[in-house]
């Protein structure tokens, strides 16, 4: 088994909260200045930077995932992870139909920025994109998986946004086997609290939305191909844990 360190959770300028030179260009080189193996881009509500990402984490050699940080009707944080990006794009199809039709207003939320394969601007998106969608929570596993996905709770030691933040609890129909923690050392604890956890294998990323908040490369998966579907197929295994 071979171990690549990874940052499964970065936002790129299209989210409003993240900095305008958070290019996928400026991620994937950010990435690799910091020596890291593997990264995910996971804009909230939308895929759309992902085209460009792939592009450029492949011109750096890079291992990248294709990815969403989808925000249920309860306001949760899922991460989304995708093997391709034609059903990453698919999922986003999806998804920006069921989101509230709120329209951004960048000099509050910031600018949410399209970027093209060239890593330059070509245009915005125009509905406030870190809005609710219409999707809840106990439809997520099942729906991520029509569309070959993976879903991961999103920082569930947050205080806010988060699967126990803000339902306090981990449902009895919980299907996930993957979940976030933005500070690792709290699984005991939370694990007290949420027995269910005990049986999930654990992620940690930066969730970055600045160029300098990346992780170093200090979080490891132990895969058996050094490849974007070796990583994915870790995960898979993961699940069928």
């Amino acid at each position: 088994m071979i171990p690549i360190s990874y940052d499964m959770h970065i936002h790129s300028c299209l989210s409003p909260c993240g900095d305008d030179d958070m290019t996928p260009g400026n991620i994937v080189g950010m990435a690799s200045l910091l020596g890291l193996d593997a990264i995910a881009l996971t804009d909230h509500n939308t895929s759309k930077n992902c085209p460009a990402f792939l592009k450029m984490a492949e011109q750096f050699s890079l291992i990248a995932i294709p990815g969403m940080e989808l925000t249920t009707a309860e306001e949760v944080h899922v991460l989304c992870y995708f093997s391709t990006l034609k059903d990453a794009l698919a999922f986003d199809a999806y998804v920006e139909d069921k989101i509230l039709p709120i329209p951004n207003n960048p000099q509050f939320f910031g600018n949410q920025i399209l970027i093209d394969e060239e890593d330059s601007p070509c245009g915005s998106f125009d509905t406030l994109l870190i809005s609710a969608t219409s999707i809840s929570f106990d439809q997520v596993y099942d729906l991520v998986k029509e569309y070959h996905g993976i879903m991961v709770p999103a920082h569930l030691d947050k205080s806010s946004t988060s699967l126990l933040s803000n339902l306090g609890m981990i449902p009895d129909n919980a299907k996930f086997k993957i979940a976030e923690l933005r500070h690792p050392e709290k699984l005991s604890e939370l694990s007290q609290m949420h027995p269910y956890l005990k049986r999930c294998h654990i992620l940690s990323s930066s969730d970055a939305h600045r160029l300098d908040a990346l992780n170093e490369p200090a979080n490891y998966i132990h895969v058996e191909e050094r490849s974007a579907k070796g990583l994915f197929d870790a995960l898979l295994k993961y699940e069928q844990e």
